[in-house]
């Protein structure tokens, strides 16, 4: 365990100053977002430190994420270090609604879901007077300064996990060097996703001995759950016709996704899209495109049926695309058509497919790049180079097969690392192990 050390610099003050007098508008915004969730009074005050339930007996590890990709991603850790830590209690923090709801399906023992408080003074003390965690893990890029420093200053001993700068955040950092450093130093433990973010954490002021490249945990995390009667119902409708997945598609790719699937109606007239937007939302919007490139679609909140004539599949809904994965082993995975970030190829892999993607994946590009090299997934640029890379899978039962392991042993390779990462993070924040 690292204790900070140095004092707040200006610009920490000013930032400290600044979201207080923005509190109130900041309450307002979250608060809107959450009531169009649906999300209960008592669960939106979460968000102002108000816990929703009381903490457990005994030391309390606390997880912080941003939304439902990296909230998912530590579930398989958590699981872990509570084999190791039988007597540990977890609490896991996600501003989302969408993250809240699927952390509670896939709940592991001893776990519970809180909304984290505006990094402000007040939500941020009444969170750690009431959850006084032992340990905290803040998640990829989560970088609250006020909730660090204080947990920090109360002697909880903080890790970075999985961390992932972008340039832009990177380049920002450096024009503060001592903002950055004083934030930093709050921090036990930095394990990145390679070796350049590694890299970049000691340019900005790390201290180096705290930093490790490590690989990207979201390929350790559990495979997406998957619904049988869901899928033995759909595998009827479809009655064994041809498919292939466009997977968490954003604006501007499923025009792309549907001029592709008409190039590939040419030679397989029977050809099945499930189309699967990562904003369900959408929906008009895609429907309004299906109409547009004159293709017969069945939504699925519509509850209507698969039929011979149905060319497009759109499965608008959250938390199912565990079983659209087991439906279908070729998957585009959107997101990458446009300068977006991509989206975790590890999901579809798991599940056994092989997995397309557009150039536009900077967020995992050390996520794609062995996948690619080993040829478990393609990169596409394209509607017509789209339609031929998944022609081949659908025309070649070999090669779809090669991809389809090739990726699988990616999945598998990175998994090994989880036990190192469990060791490490009980060294570094002081997790006496009892038990294995």
């Amino acid at each position: 365990m690292t204790a900070p050390s140095g004092q707040p610099t200006l610009l920490y003050r000013l930032y400290c100053s600044l979201t207080a007098v923005a509190a109130p508008l900041a309450w307002r915004t979250v608060r809107k977002k959450l009531l169009a969730a649906d999300v209960p009074t008592i669960r939106q005050h979460e968000r102002l430190g108000h816990a929703s339930l009381p903490r457990p007996k005994g030391r309390l590890i606390w997880f912080h994420a941003a939304s439902v990709g990296e909230t998912l991603s530590v579930i398989s850790l958590i699981k872990r270090l509570g084999e190791r830590l039988p007597d540990a209690q977890f609490l896991v923090t996600s501003g989302t609604p969408t993250s809240a709801a699927l952390i509670e399906k896939r709940m592991p023992p001893r776990t519970r879901h809180q909304y984290p408080p505006l990094d402000t003074a007040g939500p941020v003390r009444r969170f750690l007077d009431h959850w006084r965690p032992e340990a905290g893990v803040f998640v990829e890029s989560e970088i609250w300064p006020r909730l660090i420093v204080d947990a920090a200053g109360r002697g909880i001993p903080l890790a970075l996990l999985n961390a992932r700068l972008s340039e832009k955040s990177v380049e920002g950092w450096k024009k503060r060097p001592q903002t950055a450093r004083f934030i930093l130093d709050n921090f036990s433990l930095f394990l990145t996703q390679n070796g350049k973010t590694a890299a970049n954490l000691v340019d900005m002021g790390a201290v180096a001995d705290r930093v490790q490249p490590g690989t990207n945990l979201k390929a350790m995390s559990d495979p997406l759950p998957v619904d049988n009667s869901v899928l033995e119902d759909i595998q009827t409708e479809i009655a064994g016709r041809p498919v292939w997945i466009a997977s968490s598609t954003h604006a501007g790719e499923e025009e792309i996704v549907l001029a592709a699937h008409a190039k590939l109606l040419e030679r397989w007239p029977d050809l099945l899209l499930l189309l699967i937007p990562r904003h369900p939302e959408r929906r008009q919007d895609v429907a309004a495109l299906l109409k547009q490139a004159g293709q017969s679609a069945v939504f699925r909140t519509s509850n209507g049926r698969i039929d011979t004539e149905t060319q497009v599949y759109v499965a608008d809904t959250l938390g199912e695309t565990g079983t659209w994965y087991a439906l279908c082993p070729i998957v585009f995975l959107g997101g990458s058509l446009h300068e977006i970030g991509g989206h975790n190829p590890f999901e579809p892999a798991q599940a056994g497919a092989a997995v397309v993607t557009g150039p536009g994946y900077f967020n995992f590009a050390e996520t794609f790049a062995p996948l690619i090299e080993t040829g478990g997934a393609v990169e596409v640029n394209s509607a017509q180079a789209l339609a031929d890379a998944v022609a081949v899978w659908l025309s070649d039962q070999d090669a779809l097969d090669t991809a389809r392991d090739a990726a699988k042993s990616c999945v598998n390779t990175q998994k090994s690392a989880l036990d190192s990462i469990v060791e490490t993070l009980c060294d570094r924040l002081g997790l006496k192990t009892t038990g294995v």
